[in-house]
């Protein structure tokens, strides 16, 4: 086969949504093994890299973000069928949930207000501008929770979106570490924790190393975090006068 005929089959594929669905899947297989390699380092999270290897991907292919999306619309898609089956591993837990509802809700503000009022303290004492603060407020919730919360407020949607990855990156290197050192073993506890403070990152690990109740816990941390914090957020936020 010729390079124009190389070239010219190029030119038809990077038009076609199914590269982009192909090259998504591609990404996340190299991602988790890359991850496996390094010890399932959270600072080689499977998404992170997948994410690296999407943006090297598409400069170097020069396919357009639009373009990119119309195939990977089907795998953003079964983000909220996902989001929705956590409620499966939840409801064989339910009477747990039920028992300590009073205190997994105080624990859940009490963490949405010290990470919200830290986070903006911090970045004060800083000198960060006004639209960095609004985007690193909604950091401890999901991405398109935090995006939406941080579009609402005035902040950088995109912005907090990257913010989000890092939390979770973060929260999942340190997390475990902290639990070990506090030698808690209660998995409800563990999830809900790892839940709260490293929201989907934090839910998927437990669900792969601490187990199913771990990660129906953690799953509810994250849903009550993302609702409350688009509620307490913009008070918060109007506190520190911003």
């Amino acid at each position: 086969m010729s390079l124009a005929s190389l070239d010219q089959l190029w030119v038809y594929l990077s038009g076609n949504p199914l590269v982009s669905l192909l090259a998504t899947l591609i990404a996340f297989y190299l991602a988790t093994h890359v991850n496996r390699l390094l010890g399932r380092s959270p600072f080689a999270h499977p998404v992170l890299v997948a994410i690296a290897l999407l943006i090297a991907f598409l400069l170097f292919t020069g396919i357009d973000y639009a373009t990119y999306f119309e195939g990977a619309q089907f795998i953003h898609f079964l983000l909220g069928p996902a989001t929705v089956a956590l409620a499966i591993p939840l409801f064989d837990h339910r009477e747990r949930v039920r028992r300590l509802l009073l205190p997994l809700l105080i624990a859940c503000l009490s963490g949405i207000i010290t990470a919200v009022s830290s986070t903006l303290g911090l970045a004060l004492l800083l000198g960060a501008q006004k639209p960095v603060l609004l985007s690193l407020a909604p950091r401890s919730v999901t991405s398109p929770i935090a995006m939406g919360i941080a579009e609402q407020i005035g902040g950088i949607p995109s912005l907090a979106a990257a913010l989000v990855l890092l939390t979770g990156s973060v929260g999942c290197a340190l997390g475990p570490w902290i639990l070990r050192l506090l030698r808690i073993e209660d998995p409800s506890v563990k999830g809900f924790t790892m839940g709260l403070a490293a929201h989907g990152f934090g839910t998927a690990h437990c669900f792969a190393s601490m187990g199913a109740m771990a990660g129906a816990f953690a799953g509810l941390a994250m849903g009550l975090t993302g609702m409350l914090t688009a509620f307490i957020l913009p008070l918060i936020v109007q506190l520190f006068g911003l």
